[in-house]
């Protein structure tokens, strides 16, 4: 109840629901509203500190009913947002049998999703779109059917989750949108991904994720110096490593490599607290401090243990030279079929050090198909790679051409 200065439309709806808690006889529904409120501000913002009052919103609910299903949804949205998938999940499944509305099997599927149980995962969310089909199931949906691999069925359910989006949400119509150019991106349609993701920026004009892939459609189109600029609001937006790393490889694509030093030196200081995982996966890229990596995505994998977190884990191993190690999680990383340029890369890398070059050439041929969604110094190391094998592959005919001219002779 800390006085709310800001002056945004979210932060004056803010104000005025913290006055009504103030005011009101039964205060109950007004601070359910507003820890929804500090959550919407989270996300807008990037701010973590908003996740707290919304945690303390749900506290003050539990005064009056310490069983309250309002607070528990709350507390429970809370805790995916600070990687407490677990705990999440044991919120989800009381709720679920307390009263299993659609938003309670919501919350239960983003818990089992993060933790790696997409059966789980998907049971809870039909259950959500069997009975509320809505932009929220829609876009549970479209992301799920992505991760199994169906891009056109992933299409499909965003374009209803977009359809069903609010104006009067304009940040989560634009993380539905900016999904939904995303897919476009990866199916090759340009025009419309462009198009989706205009829409998400008219909504939200610093909206990072629409941001950060209106610069990746730039550099894919060869356009470097005018990506610079997109992903550059993107990051001072929202300074996570995965912003910091596109800015990063974007200046350097553009000739600006002491800007983009300076962004990694940032980078190096802040991403193992701001995000373990994505900092793992610029490490082992980078090829330095590769104890670090394997260490910062052990830990992610005691509490998020789906295939990008295997696929970080295998990724740093690779890169510190433990590709034996590194397989058994890369196997897991691939094993729900999502097409992804950097799953395939990194199949294709680690084949590669293992010795098993059919392998890591088709993983790579694929990659190859999609590197418009790679960064730049990925795109490098997919090019190095394939180039590696093929001079491999050119030796080898060279060495049968001359025993066959030995035989015969």
């Amino acid at each position: 109840m800390s006085p709310h200065a800001d002056s945004g439309k979210l932060d004056r709806e803010i104000q005025t629901v913290q006055g009504r808690v103030s005011e009101a006889r039964d205060p109950r529904p007004y601070l359910e509203r507003l820890g929804w409120l500090y959550v919407a501000r989270a996300r807008a913002s990037n701010d973590q500190g908003y996740y707290k009052l919304a945690e303390q919103c749900a506290l003050a609910l539990e005064v009056a009913d310490s069983k309250s299903a309002a607070a528990n949804l709350l507390r429970g949205h809370v805790l995916i947002s600070f990687h407490r998938f677990a705990e999440a999940e044991a919120i989800g499944r009381e709720l679920v049998t307390q009263r299993a509305l659609s938003f309670d099997y919501g919350l239960l599927g983003d818990a089992l999703m993060e933790q790696g149980r997409l059966p789980e995962a998907v049971e809870a969310y039909q259950s959500m779109v069997d009975l509320r089909p809505d932009m929220q199931s829609y876009s549970r949906i479209a992301y799920m059917r992505w991760l199994k691999g169906d891009l056109d069925g992933a299409i499909d359910a965003a374009r209803m989750a977009a359809r069903a989006a609010s104006p009067l949400d304009p940040e989560s119509a634009s993380w539905s949108l900016s999904r939904l150019a995303l897919y476009y991106f990866q199916a090759g349609s340009i025009a419309d991904a462009k198009l989706a993701c205009d829409s998400a920026l008219n909504l939200s004009p610093n909206y990072p994720a629409a941001l950060l892939l209106q610069s990746r459609m730039l550099l894919a189109a060869d356009r470097a110096a005018e990506a610079v600029t997109p992903v550059q609001r993107a990051a001072d937006k929202n300074p996570l490593p995965e912003f910091q790393w596109a800015l990063a490889d974007t200046l350097r694509a553009a000739g600006r490599s002491d800007e983009a030093t300076k962004v990694e030196t940032e980078l190096r200081q802040t991403g193992a607290q701001n995000d373990p995982r994505t900092f793992a996966l610029f490490l082992a890229t980078r090829g330095e401090q590769t104890s670090l990596a394997i260490q910062l995505a052990h830990r992610e994998l005691k509490d998020r243990a789906d295939i990008f977190t295997h696929d970080a884990l295998a990724w740093a191993l690779a890169s510190a030279g433990r590709p034996d190690e590194a397989w058994p999680h890369m196997e897991k990383a691939l094993a729900e079929s999502t097409v992804d340029a950097r799953l395939y890369t990194h199949a294709g890398v680690l084949a590669a050090k293992l010795g098993r070059a059919t392998d890591a050439e088709s993983w790579l041929t694929k990659a190859r198909a999609l590197e418009r969604m790679l960064l730049p110094s990925e795109r490098q190391q997919l090019a190095a790679t394939l180039a590696s094998l093929e001079t491999q592959q050119e030796t080898r005919a060279a060495t049968l051409e001359k025993n066959r001219d030995g035989f015969k002779q």
